[in-house]
């Protein structure tokens, strides 16, 4: 008698375009390059910075990159105020009295001028070397941890304003496409007259009142992106509520909070996660735009857009023209090829529901 095959198990829509987007390796790659290189610089105080990893002195053991011992009287060093760690390294070499400080692997701050520190001669911008990877900017700091630290706010930047914006748009377009009648007649025309608010002179004019912060230019630009995904969440509830699994919630007395959120939506998120990526582009792009026009992060704040202002005023120094725009196009060419292989994965045409 034959061995009875087991019968396999039967996977989700949401788990076969997981599958189509795996096979998809420009964007797989991508995705995995870019979630490292986040990662990386999440903890880059750790390999990029000013401040020492550890200090051991007379015996004791410090660890100034969490704020412990910033005091230079307290390591030995003369002078008062904050302790400088590379010259306190240098140092305690001389006097080798089995005190040592470990530096991470960039010793240098992002904010930090290093026009007194004797690893550069000269007036800034300084190129590449030895001690400097990428070179300095034209106020002697150090590109490659600016570009690091760019990186990090830009990409949190950008994932807060689709987050935001996104859970805004999604709530709006589900009461309209729900409800219809007048709730999605009225609410359309709040939608259009929103949409023709000038978003450049709105941050004109909050920028000549307060310093923004980047949490609060990540709001502003929030309230002004989600008109677009509301659009097409209104169209994906409007098509969903006919089907027979809503009927079915209806008739057993589900809430409409349930109907909407526990059973429309999660067979409504397809242009959620296909457009998510091209919005992170557009967020980022749009905060370059915002500090190289001087409206965005204020100085020292390492910002993408104020490294390419600086490039354009320095056209000569090819450093600060290629390492800024090399990092901002390799940034956002791999958020359009994760973007592209999302929307092939999601194409309802190979993985339909209705198959």
């Amino acid at each position: 008698m034959a061995a009875s095959v087991a019968p396999q198990k039967s996977l989700s829509v949401f788990q076969r375009r997981w599958r189509k987007f795996k096979t998809l390796k420009r964007g797989w790659y991508s995705l995995i390059l870019l979630i490292v290189f986040y990662l990386l610089s999440l903890v880059a105080p750790l390999w990029i910075n000013n401040r020492a990893l550890v200090v051991k002195y007379n015996g004791d053991y410090y660890f100034p990159v969490i704020g412990q011992h910033n005091e230079a009287a307290d390591l030995g060093q003369k002078g008062i105020g904050e302790a400088k760690y590379r010259a306190l390294k240098e140092q305690y070499k001389k006097e080798d009295a089995g005190n040592w400080v470990l530096m991470p692997l960039i010793p240098y701050s992002p904010t930090e001028n290093l026009l007194k520190d004797p690893s550069v001669t000269g007036r800034p911008p300084h190129p590449p070397s030895q001690q400097h990877w990428l070179g300095t900017d034209n106020r002697g700091r150090s590109v490659l941890a600016r570009l690091v630290y760019g990186f990090r706010i830009s990409i949190t930047f950008a994932l807060g304003v689709v987050l935001i914006s996104y859970t805004i748009g999604m709530a709006i377009g589900a009461v309209l496409g729900y409800f219809g009648g007048t709730t999605d007649i009225l609410g359309q025309r709040v939608v259009e007259i929103w949409s023709g608010l000038p978003f450049l002179y709105t941050v004109i004019i909050i920028s000549s009142l307060i310093i923004p912060s980047m949490w609060t230019l990540i709001l502003i630009l929030a309230v002004f992106r989600w008109m677009s995904i509301t659009m097409y969440m209104r169209g994906e509830f409007y098509r969903e509520k006919s089907k027979d699994y809503v009927a079915a919630a209806i008739a057993q007395g589900d809430s409409n909070r349930s109907i909407m959120f526990g059973h429309i939506l999660p067979n409504a998120l397809t242009p959620l996660i296909s457009f998510a990526p091209f919005a992170t582009v557009a967020a980022i792009s749009s905060l370059v735009s915002l500090d190289f026009l001087g409206f965005g992060l204020r100085p020292p704040t390492p910002s993408w857009g104020e490294m390419v202002n600086q490039g354009l005023q320095n056209i000569q120094k090819w450093h600060l023209v290629f390492f800024p725009l090399a990092a901002l196009f390799l940034t956002l060419i791999k958020v359009v090829f994760i973007g592209e292989a999302i929307r092939e994965a999601f194409d309802p045409k190979v993985f339909s529901r209705l198959r």
